[in-house]
């Protein structure tokens, strides 16, 4: 009788599509496509488990930034360079009312940054795209795994940029919390430069060049911050733009690390006289002042001294605009940001490589 050579058996007794099924369930062999339709239902679509591709992957990206460990380096100076500046400039700022401007200024400011730093993980993707398409083609392994490998991968960065971050700043500038507004604190910025991370690789899995990447990064990001709700309040939005406001990914960090600072009902930052500090009569005399604010006090027909409190920190908050979620909410709606860019990050890879070897 005469025997086809797939079912002609080798030294170990073996035929040729057992051999076969038998070194790609060791991982030995990568299975490609088949011209065999019945081959097809022997050879497993992929050569390993979902976990231990997530393991390779994951193993050959630590190793390639440990090849290049100053593109970590860069970036950790980068965070600690503006954490250096943001700490000198806004150097133990008081409760008076210049003193809420120029917090208001430094949240702004610190949250954005964030994202910018985010900027560098636009070329990690763009430049293995050639070998990822090549390697999925031949189901050498599963996008998803490549996913979930990459973002485990830069979370352990992600954790010492923030707290580098948070140590630089909260201490140096006079924010309000104590240890649990400082963890709260560390946990915003964790949870920006994850969202920021994910947004960044998102665009890098859409976008076809660098520079075109770095461009798009850029303008996105200062529409964030635009419509943040620091340089406009909510309330004074145009009703055709309102839908941004809550789309932008700096809205969230912004108005939590703004409840962090400013929640303590008991904490006063305009006394007295300092009601007069954002106004044009802020240059007059004090003694004038307590005079006009005797005036005032007989015209309201209430007592007003140098020491009366008259605005707190949730009073800063309404007039902020934000009233409408919690510090803990705006926490999980970053992180949620992150997450949401993640799996639109792996529809990209679906839908734009989708090449087969044949």
């Amino acid at each position: 009788m005469k025997h086809t050579r797939d079912s002609e058996p080798d030294e170990l007794g073996l035929s040729l599509k057992e051999a076969i099924s038998a070194s790609i369930s060791r991982g030995k062999l990568v299975p490609g496509a088949t011209n065999d339709i019945n081959s097809s239902s022997m050879v497993p679509t992929f050569a390993n488990p979902f976990w231990k591709e997530m393991v390779v992957l994951s193993k050959r990206s630590i190793l390639n930034s440990k090849r290049m460990p100053q593109l970590f380096g860069t970036r950790l100076a980068a965070v600690l360079v503006t954490g250096f500046i943001l700490a000198t400039v806004f150097w133990q700022l008081d409760n008076s009312p210049k003193g809420v401007q120029e917090r208001l200024g430094f949240f702004a400011f610190a949250m954005s940054t964030t994202y910018y730093t985010c900027a560098d993980a636009l070329p990690v993707f763009l430049q293995e795209r050639y070998i990822f398409m090549r390697e999925t083609a031949y189901n050498a392994y599963r996008r998803l795994s490549y996913v979930i490998s990459n973002a485990l991968v830069v979370l352990p960065g992600l954790i010492f940029l923030s707290f580098a971050f948070a140590m630089a700043t909260f201490w140096a500038v006079g924010l309000d919390g104590g240890l649990s507004g400082f963890l709260f604190y560390f946990l915003m910025m964790f949870a920006s430069f994850w969202s920021g991370s994910s947004f960044v690789t998102f665009l890098s899995g859409v976008v076809p060049h660098v520079m075109l990447g770095y461009t798009i990064v850029v303008a996105i990001l200062a529409y964030f911050l635009l419509f943040s709700g620091f340089f406009i309040n909510r309330d004074r939005i145009p009703v055709y733009w309102i839908w941004f406001h809550y789309l932008s990914l700096v809205k969230y960090p912004y108005e939590a690390v703004l409840q962090n600072e400013f929640e303590n009902p008991t904490k006063c930052f305009v006394r007295g006289i300092q009601i007069f500090d954002n106004s044009p009569l802020g240059v007059v005399p004090p003694a004038m002042k307590v005079r006009l604010l005797q005036s005032l006090s007989n015209t309201l027909g209430m007592r007003i001294t140098s020491s009366t409190c008259l605005t707190t920190g949730l009073d800063i908050l309404k007039q902020e605009g934000i009233t409408d979620l919690s510090k803990w909410n705006c926490l999980l709606i970053t992180v949620a940001w992150g997450f949401l860019f993640r799996i639109l990050f792996y529809f990209s890879l679906l839908l734009g490589s989708k090449n087969k070897r044949s």
